[in-house]
């Protein structure tokens, strides 16, 4: 990776007595999209307020380009674009109005229709601001934080409220812009935009960065999962790598770092005693799975597994059709 864009290096931000980020630290490298995800209160929104200059950390240091985003505020804003969890939006401009009022802001404006027309909002170009819904308003949001063809671009919760043909619109622009070398930092509480669209990610919880990496180094810190049910007669199950978690009521969960050595024992195992294995189920975690680790402070950042997805997939599918 080339030098990176941003870099946060050991954040603190208070308020007053409270300190809501504690050393928080990581790098966004050019092109890339880097999600910052949090539970309730984690501290996202502050970090994230720090960056872009609205807010003087309390200890650590914060780069953008280089550059202090808010010492050096008239060298960074120009080069970036801002989505806000909520917009000011003068309510009784229309949404040309609107438009035409942020392009005299910027220096170096974008084209508005394409941008218009792939969320949906060309049509209403001349509608009042506050006739438009809660979901019109969060694309008016995005078209705008991408007017001046920003370098870096902040996009903080862009999806909500908007239903599911609006925010696959929304990611495909993140795409275009990613492709023509735009530095994303994203925060989301939607999951499944996260591993769609992240190069890197971060959970924070209470103030600090539990768990970070490229998608599969964090899904690596949770355990892949085998699911079935057994028989009353079945008898005792092989000895497996992973933890086995209920044989007394015979809905079987395997919990383990080696997912493909313990399918395979349990398939082999299910084969010699003729076995069928009822809503069989083998998967690694999930994002979900990882959130939900990070909330009851149940994770491990170094944990590893191993196992070709492919084979998996191959071996149940046989298991199921026996």
């Amino acid at each position: 990776m080339n030098q990176s864009v941003i870099n946060v290096s050991e954040l603190h931000c208070s308020y007053g007595g409270f300190e809501a980020v504690r050393g928080v630290g990581f790098d966004v490298g050019p092109g890339e999209l880097f999600a910052l995800l949090g539970t309730n209160g984690a501290g996202k929104t502050t970090t994230m307020e720090t960056i872009e200059g609205h807010r003087a950390p309390t200890g650590g240091k914060v780069r953008v380009f280089g550059m202090d985003p808010m010492r050096d505020r008239a060298r960074v804003r120009p080069r970036v674009g801002i989505m806000l969890q909520h917009s000011g939006f003068a309510g009784d401009l229309t949404v040309a109005e609107t438009v035409r009022l942020w392009q005299s802001m910027v220096s170096r404006p974008s084209a508005v229709d394409p941008a218009l027309e792939a969320l949906g909002l060309k049509h209403r170009r001349n509608v009042r601001v506050k006739q438009l819904s809660g979901g019109e308003r969060r694309r008016l949001d995005l078209v705008l934080a991408t007017l001046g063809n920003p370098e870096v671009l902040f996009l903080d919760e862009p999806t909500t409220g908007l239903d599911p043909e609006s925010r696959k619109a929304t990611w495909e622009i993140v795409r275009n812009l990613l492709e023509a070398g735009t530095t994303v930092l994203l925060t989301t509480h939607y999951l499944e935009e996260a591993e769609r669209l992240a190069h890197r990610l971060a959970i924070m919880h209470d103030g600090r960065i539990a768990v970070s990496g490229s998608l599969t180094d964090v899904l690596a810190t949770q355990r892949a999962r085998i699911e079935f049910e057994l028989p009353e007669d079945a008898g005792k199950l092989p000895d497996l790598a992973g933890e086995i978690r209920g044989e007394a009521s015979g809905r079987i969960e395997v919990r383990t770092d080696r997912l493909q050595h313990d399918l395979h024992a349990v398939l082999a195992w299910a084969r010699e005693r003729d076995v069928r294995l009822s809503r069989l189920r083998a998967q690694h975690a999930s994002l979900d799975d990882v959130f939900h680790a990070v909330q009851q402070g149940d994770h491990q950042q170094d944990s590893s597994q191993q196992g070709d997805h492919a084979d998996i997939e191959h071996e149940t599918r046989k298991a199921v059709a026996g």
